[in-house]
This record gives structure tokens, C-alpha cells and sequence, in this order.
């Protein structure tokens, strides 16, 4: 009775700080960014005097960045001032009663002992902790019987908890408001340990590349906090964020969806800032550990293509060469040949494509019908974030019955009159049942000015260093190319 009223003469002068309620008068809110981190933003009831107040608010995240806290009273009636924020994130553990309760004697139950009647009792031993370990990261010290271990003596038992122990990171406030009364305030803050990707699942038929395209946004709650009936957005593209070394320095069934009326979407998106928004139709629970898929793409009919790469010399980087002097003094570099054929798979997101959706980045998985209806996996890579009306290409993997083999034939040099000249012929065997046009692409290193001639086939320059040469290959055949280039400096 007498601990009673003191603690509340205590909590009537001001002492003791109040703790704001933890139940929220509104669902919250939730802004989830690619790269890790999200902000929260939630109500809390505050009940307040004019003046100084002392508030205790414990229901963040386990991950919450103190300095970036937002309180602010959403209608503008009364002004909301943090005078002075404290946080804690040390919650209660046994490493940390260990630590509160260095220099104490503590009971240690270690095992069991059985009396005469056969009952058992548990067997305390008391020993005195000299050393927790807990800021260290060490081994504990413990007096048994007037002698040193570095082990515990069993599972200690603990006192009742002190006023120094905490269950949650905890934000204490010093709050000056200018207004008394209950107030409903809106709290923001940035935390780590929530995270979001998309993910696409593409499935063609046995024959042609007219493909079906589902995608799915995946949530990942490793927050320490549970957040009930949220209010779920989602920001895609690179939003620029200071990092702690920074800092320190400075599947589903793709078929059929035609045949059915389109539901509500499950997301919608829009352009918000640079970067695209994408908000979750549906309040949802996340859990905390939790992760949580949504669908929020599904498009049949898409038109496809499958493309055949050959990019045929196999650079080797290991030489680390910085100009084209280095290169041009290695007669034989790039003349090592690479026998692989890309398999890429394209597609242009536009509305005329059945697509158009501003697509984040995230991986892209492949599947084709077998000839009994049976999806079989055929390879994956990831797209980065991919607006309306571009084209998505991807690597998927190499081409097993179509091998490319690159030969020099020619290699001329003439320092003293800066030029060199380097000829190539390239073969292309396909064991198709079916002809197959290869894009053989050829990287032009010696030197800045080039020219090819002669050539065997046309070729398209794709960039200042770069041509490409589109090659029909018949069933069960073989084509050759052959071009040379002229360098000068």
C-alpha cells in the first residue's frame, strides 16, 4: 500500500513519464523503398498539460533511425515541440540482466536432485557475478565458492525487474505543447529491416514466343514490429541513401488469363516525384519475420522474341590494358575464341503489348510447355526498372545445338606509319531442325578510328566501337562471315 501512494505522489508532481497509449487511433501507414529501409507513419492519443511534458512511446521499430522522428499535430491545432528525444534499444535479455546485476550474488540452477521419497527438486547453486560480458562481448566471471570460472554455473535466476529494463526500444520525449488536452498526433520515422522486390514468372507455349507475363511484389518484414491492417505504398527506382559506411566515410499457372474477366487490380501505379508509386489496394497485416507476396501484373498474349547473341572473342580482363597502345602492342589479344551463343529473350512493355505497367526491377524467370502441357523452367536474370514503352531484354542462358567459332586470319602492323590491320573469319554451325538468324556482335579494340572493309555482310554500327552483323544460318548448316578491320592513329 505505501509503494502505491508513493508512486502516485510521484507520477502527480511530474516524476514518472506517461507513456503514450500503444494502441494507434488509425491504421498505419507504410512507404516501403526498394533498398531496405521504409517509413512508418502512425497515430498516437496523447493526453497533455501546457507545458513540459514527459512521454514515453515504445511501440517503433527495432530498426527505427532516431534523428529522422517527425512528431506534428496533423489538424495544425496546437504545436507539438521535442525539446528532448532519448532512445533506447536495449531490451530486456539475459545478457543484459547479467550486466545489471554485476557484483550480486544470483542463484544458478543447475540441474536436479532427488530426495529420499524420489521427488525431484532443482539444484541452485549461488555464486556471485564478477563479470557479465555483455559490453565487452567477453566470457562472464563468476565466484563459486571463492573461485573464478569463465562459464555460467547453470541458467541464472534474476530479481523482479528494475526501473532500468526496458521490454522495446523505447523514445523517451520531453514534450512542450502549447495547448492542454487529448490529442490524436501523427508520429513519421524512417526504419531499416523492411524491404520489397518484384518478381516475374514469364511462361510460353510449346511453339512461338507469344508469352504470358505475372508478376508478383514480395514484402519483407524483419522489423521487430508488427504492423496490423496497413496502409501499404511502395516506391520504386534508385532513391539515393546515405549507408552507415557512408556515413563513417563522409509461380502461378500463366495460361488462361484472357479467358476471364480481369479482377481489380491488386496495385495501382503512378508517377510520384522521379521515381514511381505503386500503393496496395488492400490495408494488410505484416507480420513481423514475415514475408508477404501480392500479384500485381498479368498479362497474356505479349508478343516475344527469341534472340540468337554471338559475341565471339573471348577478352580476357585479367590484363587490365588502360588504352589502345597496351592493346595494339598484344598482337594476341582477343584472338582467344569463345564457342557459346547467347539465348535472349525481348519484349516491348507498351499498352500495345498488352503490358505498359512501369515494371520495377527484380528477376525474371522463364518456363515453356512441353509438348504434354507440363511447364519446364528454361532459364532467369534480372531487369532493372524498365518504363513504358521500353524494351526488356534478357540473357536466359546458351543455345545447345548452335556453336560459333571465331578465327584470325590476318594481323598487319605498321607503327611507323600509323595504321594495323586485323582480318577475322567467323563460323556459325546450327544442328536446328529449323533455320536461325545469330547476331554476331564484334568488339573493334585496337584503336579509336576504324573502318571495315572488306566484308563479306552488311553490318549495323552499334556504337563508337561496336557493329553487329545479322547472319540467316539454314537447318542443319553452316554460315561464314568474314570481314577486316583498318585501324590508324
Amino acid at each position: 500500500m505505501h509503494r502505491k501512494i508513493v508512486f502516485l505522489l510521484l507520477l502527480f508532481l511530474g516524476w514518472i513519464p506517461l507513456i503514450a497509449a500503444q494502441s494507434p487511433a488509425e491504421p498505419p501507414a507504410i512507404t516501403i523503398y526498394n533498398a531496405n529501409f521504409a517509413v512508418v507513419r502512425q497515430t498516437i492519443p496523447l493526453d497533455l498539460k501546457a507545458g513540459i511534458n514527459h512521454i514515453t512511446f515504445n511501440d517503433a521499430t527495432a530498426h527505427i533511425e532516431p534523428d529522422s522522428v517527425i512528431l506534428r499535430d496533423p489538424l495544425g491545432r496546437r504545436t507539438l515541440q521535442i525539446l528532448e528525444q532519448n532512445y533506447r534499444n536495449d531490451p530486456l535479455s539475459e545478457e543484459l540482466l547479467l550486466f545489471l546485476n554485476e557484483g550480486k550474488t544470483l542463484d544458478f540452477r543447475a540441474g536436479e536432485w532427488t530426495d529420499k521419497d524420489g521427488q525431484p527438486h532443482p539444484r541452485i547453486i549461488k555464486a556471485r557475478l564478477i563479470r557479465s560480458g555483455y559490453q565487452n562481448q567477453g566470457r562472464p566471471i563468476v565466484d563459486v565458492d571463492g573461485q573464478l570460472q569463465f562459464n555460467l554455473p547453470g541458467q541464472p535466476v534474476f530479481p523482479t525487474l528494475g526501473y532500468d529494463t526496458i521490454l522495446k526500444p523505447t523514445l523517451d520525449w520531453v514534450l512542450q505543447t502549447d495547448q492542454p488536452g487529448k490529442s490524436v498526433a501523427e508520429l513519421s520515422y524512417v526504419t531499416g529491416g523492411m524491404s520489397w522486390h518484384a518478381d516475374y514468372n514469364v511462361v510460353a507455349p510449346p511453339k512461338g514466343d507469344t508469352i504470358d507475363l505475372i508478376g508478383w511484389i514480395t514484402i519483407d518484414n524483419k522489423t521487430g514490429k508488427e504492423f496490423n491492417d496497413a496502409r501499404i505504398k511502395l516506391i520504386a527506382g534508385d532513391v539515393n541513401k546515405i549507408t552507415p559506411q557512408e556515413l563513417r566515410v563522409l509461380t502461378a499457372d500463366g495460361m488462361g488469363y484472357a479467358a476471364r474477366t480481369a479482377p481489380p487490380p491488386a496495385v495501382t501505379e503512378k508517377s510520384f516525384d522521379e521515381y514511381h508509386l505503386y500503393t496496395l489496394e488492400r490495408s494488410t497485416t505484416l507480420h513481423d519475420r514475415e514475408t508477404k507476396q501480392v500479384e500485381f501484373v498479368a498479362a497474356s498474349g505479349v508478343k516475344s522474341q527469341r534472340i540468337y547473341v554471338y559475341n565471339g572473342a573471348a577478352l580476357d580482363n585479367r590484363y587490365g590494358y588502360s588504352s589502345y597502345e597496351q592493346v595494339r602492342g598484344d598482337r594476341n589479344y582477343g584472338t582467344q575464341s569463345n564457342s557459346k551463343i547467347w539465348v535472349m529473350q525481348e519484349f516491348k512493355n507498351s499498352k500495345a503489348n498488352h503490358l505498359g505497367l512501369p515494371l520495377p526491377k527484380g528477376r525474371l524467370r522463364f518456363y515453356r510447355r512441353d509438348d504434354d502441357g507440363q511447364m519446364q523452367f528454361t532459364g532467369e536474370n534480372m531487369i532493372d526498372h524498365t518504363p513504358n514503352d521500353e524494351t526488356v531484354r534478357v540473357y536466359t542462358g546458351n543455345a545447345f545445338d548452335i556453336v560459333g567459332e571465331r578465327r584470325r586470319t590476318d594481323y598487319t602492323i605498321d607503327v611507323a606509319h600509323h595504321f594495323l590491320d586485323e582480318s577475322f573469319e567467323i563460323m556459325l554451325r546450327n544442328h536446328k531442325k529449323e533455320a536461325v538468324e545469330v547476331r554476331v556482335v564484334e568488339k573493334l579494340y585496337r584503336g579509336a578510328n576504324w573502318e571495315v572493309t572488306p566484308k563479306s555482310a552488311a553490318y549495323t554500327k552499334l556504337d563508337s566501337q561496336t557493329i553487329e552483323f545479322r547472319v540467316k544460318v539454314p537447318p542443319d548448316g553452316e554460315s561464314v562471315i568474314s570481314y577486316k578491320a583498318h585501324y590508324t592513329w
